[in-house]
């Protein structure tokens, strides 16, 4: 079991850093197409191309399933505790985020495909482009939840839900305002030893 785990951390690692690139590549198209629309509408002179309005919208629509798929790798998305932190029923919630997350994906793949062949009838009205393009991205948004929250829950069974948090989650600013907070109070109760001997020069 710990050599699938690795095996599906080194995937997993291998798909982040090209969904990374893709989501950068999207994000700046998205923009390009944006602020080519806000010109060509102020500007006389710029032909009005309307399939960027289009693009702009498809481009949106993978970044959100996309992110969305990466939030669930490192518990990006909006979350709620309802109970203390370390209690059983805490850690029941969070088996249970997880298990959500991973029967949320399973539908996707199943339903999304279905509903991206879908797209083979229909065209984009600007770009006559198939909306094959656009439809599946359910289909492979669910594909990499899956794979995500079967990484998360294999590192909790066999590590346990706080050491795989602490390796996928991101961390969260208000631990991280605690940790430096206490940082500083132990710097300040017991300063280091070259501050505390510093050389004060010669003496008499």
């Amino acid at each position: 079991m710990s050599r699938l785990l690795d095996a599906l951390a080194w995937f997993n690692r291998g798909l982040e850093r090209v969904l990374h690139v893709v989501l950068l590549a999207l994000v700046f198209g998205f923009t390009l197409f944006i602020i080519y629309q806000v010109m060509s509408r102020n500007l006389p002179f710029m032909p009005r191309l309307y399939w960027t309005e289009e693009f702009s919208r498809f481009a949106f629509q993978w970044m959100v399933m996309l992110g969305a798929a990466v939030g669930v790798l490192h518990a990006d998305h909006f979350v709620l505790e309802a109970f203390p932190r370390g209690t059983r029923a805490d850690l029941t919630t969070r088996v249970i985020r997880d298990l959500a997350c991973l029967a949320l994906g399973i539908i996707f793949v199943y339903h999304g495909k279905e509903f991206g062949l879908s797209g083979l009838r229909r065209h984009a009205t600007a770009s006559g482009m198939s909306m094959v393009y656009i439809y599946s991205a359910f289909m492979v948004s669910g594909v990499f939840i899956v794979l995500f929250s079967l990484q998360r829950l294999l590192h909790a069974a066999l590590h346990g839900m706080d050491a795989m948090e602490a390796a996928l989650n991101t961390p969260h600013e208000i631990e991280t305002l605690d940790t430096d907070h206490e940082t500083t109070l132990l710097d300040s109760r017991y300063p280091s030893a070259d501050v505390t001997h510093q050389d004060q020069g010669p003496r008499p």
